[in-house]
């Protein structure tokens, strides 16, 4: 891959080439035709056309003012000019090349920024195949940890303390109860995505697991489910081993000055508030769901490709945007899941979906037991030894054939590969000569 600086004085080809009528931004109001010349529409010249609202509408409309009130991170401005700018003319193109017929696409630049609800589709798929090389033949569980709500004010200013302990105190209470005899008695390995949203941008932190039905003895052999696998383990006693421990952890980290505490929660700075605290989060019945095992490992295939990299609000839910509010809809399960409409002032709805930013190189889905870092190996093993059923095999290296590439709307028969990629400052960033001039030279 070739990085080239088109404000350099001196003229290449690929410069020539950049600054003729097939350079993208000389077509950008013309539509494309046989001739190849590239075109492309700035997604503003769209929005008077009866375009769906999104994030970045708002972003745009009053991101500016909101910016000027409020103090922010350097990560929650980030995250905001990304989302305000994806898919723009401020980060730069892409071309890509059909390799039958050698039609051209242009199309602006994304963020990636995992905040970006336009941004995960292709890193959910390309993170789902990856894990499908992981799946077994056994039954999966879906366990979800909550904290409960008298922790959330105090997550706003400790969002890395807090949500590393509630990974490390979830995956702790899910090992100890697979090493335990009485339930299982081998390593279990499963998976986690942090949420950190309600339906109404509320924070409302909580772990998904998937975990796999059963686990390896200290022989290396597999040791399958007690009682019929009709359940994980007992949710009751694992909430109460999930509290005991989030709570020591939250100690510790008092005791060695890592938590902040914001003026109205001043009262916690000092060591008797904060004990009379803890004496309410232990009177707490914290809430650890088990949801019945998947059918299979399409289901886990699903289920994955539905949570892995949600963000705080899809565009879907976005259903007006104006110059005070903003309306969007939800799911009500305290009644029953049925859907409604909520209204914000613009203002609360950015300071309520910013609450969601994580921290920059927080990982936000990780692996334990046996699906945990260096295990790759004796993972392969298990599989192979758990696979009977070659019909099983096949659906699911089937299903993992995921592929990025995109059917040429020209020919209907080649497909669109990267050509070359200019990017936010200017630099073109060569992916394949042999698409820039054309597969088949038309």
């Amino acid at each position: 891959m070739e990085c080239i600086d088109i404000s350099s004085s001196c003229m290449t080809g690929m410069d020539f080439w950049l600054m003729s009528d097939r350079h993208p931004c000389a077509a950008r109001n013309t539509a494309s035709s046989d001739t190849g010349v590239l075109s492309f529409e700035d997604k503003a010249s769209r929005d008077e056309g009866g375009r769906k609202c999104e994030l970045s509408d708002i972003f745009r409309l009053h991101g500016a003012e909101y910016r000027a009130r409020h103090n922010l991170s350097d990560q929650q401005k980030r995250v905001m000019f990304d989302i305000e700018h994806c898919r723009t003319s401020a980060l730069g193109y892409h071309v890509e090349v059909c390799d039958t017929c050698g039609h051209r696409e242009a199309a602006y630049n994304s963020c990636r920024n995992r905040h970006c609800p336009k941004c995960q589709g292709i890193t959910r798929r390309r993170w789902v195949e990856k894990r499908l090389k992981d799946l077994l033949p056994v039954p999966y569980f879906h366990e979800v940890f909550t904290l409960p709500s008298e922790i959330f004010p105090v997550c706003l200013f400790n969002q890395e303390v807090v949500y590393n302990l509630l990974f490390e105190s979830a995956a702790e209470a899910l090992l100890l109860f697979g090493k335990d005899p009485k339930w299982l008695g081998g390593e279990i390995g499963f998976f986690g995505v942090l949420h950190t949203w309600g339906q109404s941008l509320c924070v409302h932190p909580h772990v998904h697991f998937v975990v796999a039905g059963g686990g390896i003895g200290e022989n290396g052999e597999w040791i399958w489910l007690k009682y019929g696998g009709k359940f994980l383990f007992p949710v009751r006693a694992l909430s109460k081993t999930f509290r005991r421990l989030f709570i020591e952890g939250l100690l510790r980290a008092y005791d060695e000055g890592r938590l902040r505490f914001a003026a109205e929660l001043e009262a916690l700075g000092e060591r008797e508030g904060f004990d009379k605290w803890i004496v309410e989060l232990e009177s707490k019945e914290w809430v650890v769901f088990s949801r019945a095992p998947f059918a299979g490992p399409e289901d886990v295939v699903r289920y994955v490709g539905r949570y892995t990299h949600r963000v705080a609000i899809s565009n879907a839910r976005i259903l007006s945007v104006g110059d005070e509010d903003v309306c969007f809809s939800y799911k009500d399960y305290r009644d029953g899941g049925e859907r409604k409409e909520m209204s914000l002032s613009a203002d609360e709805f950015i300071k309520r979906f910013l609450y969601h930013v994580l921290p920059a190189g927080f990982h936000k889905i990780r692996h334990y037991g046996f699906l945990g870092n260096g295990k790759k190996k004796k993972l392969q093993e298990l599989r192979e030894g758990l696979l009977p059923k070659e019909g099983l095999s096949c659906r699911m290296e089937e299903a993992a054939e995921v592929s990025d590439l995109v059917r040429c709307p020209s020919c209907g028969v080649g497909t669109l590969r990267p050509a070359f990629i200019v990017d936010r400052y200017g630099r073109v960033i060569i992916k394949s000569l042999q698409a820039m001039l054309g597969w088949n030279s038309s």
